[in-house]
């Protein structure tokens, strides 16, 4: 890792960001080392690689990984490049293989990434090699939370469970708490022309949603209750992660029952929701505060964890370039009727035939190229909003959050944290001085 900098491109005290941080290639290959390279990553979800020899392809930052479960049944992690002279082992995005063989002069590896075997091993190179050195390089951990696998290119990384914290895996534990999830087949890739941190930052923009997404919310394709509401609940936790979104009151899950019960108009999805949150083993997983939160979790630094039962990466591809992947899920054992509605706003809401991320994309890709020119990317960008006129609640269980109506907390939270990973050399250096959610006025 590179030496620690002091760079100051978002000033936490105005709410002030220098746009630069979209457009500078210096500033994205520190990215791909301080941020990428360090970070615990989604990798799959343990149903992808169901049995021995399965393998899922997936990146981290823009190093390729090979997703495998080997024959002691252990989910590898490891780099997609031959060491012999760097060509990749993997050319398929999904499948089953006994072993890896490099295409380019034929070393195979084993599931488990140790080389195995060159072609004419005794006869060109003579001197024997200890093969052991010589394997395909493995992540340096690899951990799973309720069937989501994460794994770290650094090996001072803290425990995965340590590294989410309870605003990070609330997301998770929701899609967890509705039974034993199933990966849908197929994940749905397509690229915008837009810095990655852009994506990011939507998740908690609750602003745009009248302007950007008036066309949706005037055919009824989401209604105003689940979309547009001015109550909202920012949930905040360390390294970055954060919720933003409406906060659910009693009331409120009160009306959706009653709708549950009578007509089931379009506002079935939001409400069939709202209703599982009032499970009692629902409520004891997500806690007080996480069971009233209904607002989008983005686990750091670019896993969008969707209320769809869809989990999103914001893949890297330079600073002008970002792919999304979209994996979808549903619960085992749910109604043919409810799987299809489900499945439905999966497939209309989100990815490349969503109709929101149609409108998002479009301002992500302007955005970042209004960043570009020569004198347009030294103009600061304003995240202001609602700054120094909220309070954090603390409740009893542990959980805080910030009742509130929109604001840009979480968007500043995110620069915030993504500024003290750039600036921290190593692990023991961020873990000293990355901040705490915060307290009191915010």
């Amino acid at each position: 890792m590179s030496a620690a900098s002091n760079h100051n491109w978002f000033d936490t005290e105005s709410g002030i960001l220098d746009r630069r941080i979209f457009t500078d290639e210096e500033i994205y290959q520190e990215e791909l080392q301080k941020i990428f390279g360090r970070a615990w990553n989604f990798m799959c979800h343990e149903s992808q690689v169901p049995e021995e020899g399965d393998f899922f392809m997936n990146w981290i930052g823009e190093d390729e990984v090979i997703i495998v479960r080997d024959r002691e049944g252990t989910i590898n992690v490891l780099l997609n490049s031959c060491p012999h002279r760097g060509n990749t082992v993997c050319r398929a995005e999904l499948g089953t293989t006994k072993s890896f063989v490099c295409s380019y002069h034929g070393w195979n590896y084993d599931l488990n990434g140790r080389l195995i075997g060159m072609p004419s091993e005794e006869h060109f190179y003579r001197n024997p090699m200890d093969k052991n050195d010589w394997g395909l390089t493995p992540a340096a951990k690899v951990e799973s939370y309720k069937g989501f696998v994460f794994a770290t290119l650094d090996p001072e990384a803290p425990p995965l469970v340590d590294y989410l914290g309870w605003v990070g895996r609330l997301g998770i534990d929701f899609m967890a708490a509705q039974g034993e999830l199933e990966f849908l087949d197929g994940v749905h890739k397509n690229r915008v022309q837009c810095n990655w941190k852009l994506a990011v930052d939507n998740v908690y923009d609750w602003y745009h949603v009248k302007v950007s997404h008036g066309s949706a919310l005037k055919i009824g394709m989401i209604g105003e209750e689940s979309m547009a509401p001015m109550d909202q609940m920012v949930l905040l936790g360390e390294f970055g992660h954060g919720i933003g979104g409406p906060g659910i009151t009693e009331e409120m899950f009160q009306e959706s029952v009653a709708r549950l019960s009578g007509s089931e108009g379009e506002q079935i999805w939001y409400d069939r929701n709202v209703r599982q949150r009032m499970k009692p083993e629902v409520t004891e997983m997500l806690g007080p505060v996480g069971k009233r939160s209904f607002g989008h979790p983005n686990i750091f630094p670019n896993l969008w964890v969707a209320l769809t039962r869809q989990v999103c990466l914001r893949i890297p591809r330079g600073p002008y370039e970002t792919e999304l992947w979209w994996f979808n899920f549903q619960p085992k054992h749910v109604p043919v009727e409810q799987r299809q509605n489900a499945i439905f706003m999966q497939n209309h809401l989100f990815g490349p035939a969503g109709i929101l991320e149609q409108d998002d994309g479009e301002n992500w890709s302007h955005s970042t190229r209004g960043a570009k020119g020569s004198f347009a990317r030294t103009r600061p960008l304003n995240f202001t909003m609602g700054k120094g006129q909220d309070q954090v609640l603390h409740d009893e269980s542990g959980q805080s959050r910030i009742e509130t109506v929109v604001n840009e907390h979480g968007q500043r939270w995110t620069y915030q944290s993504w500024q003290e990973w750039m600036n921290a050399a190593s692990w023991p250096e961020l873990m000293q001085n990355h901040s705490l959610p915060p307290t009191g006025e915010i």
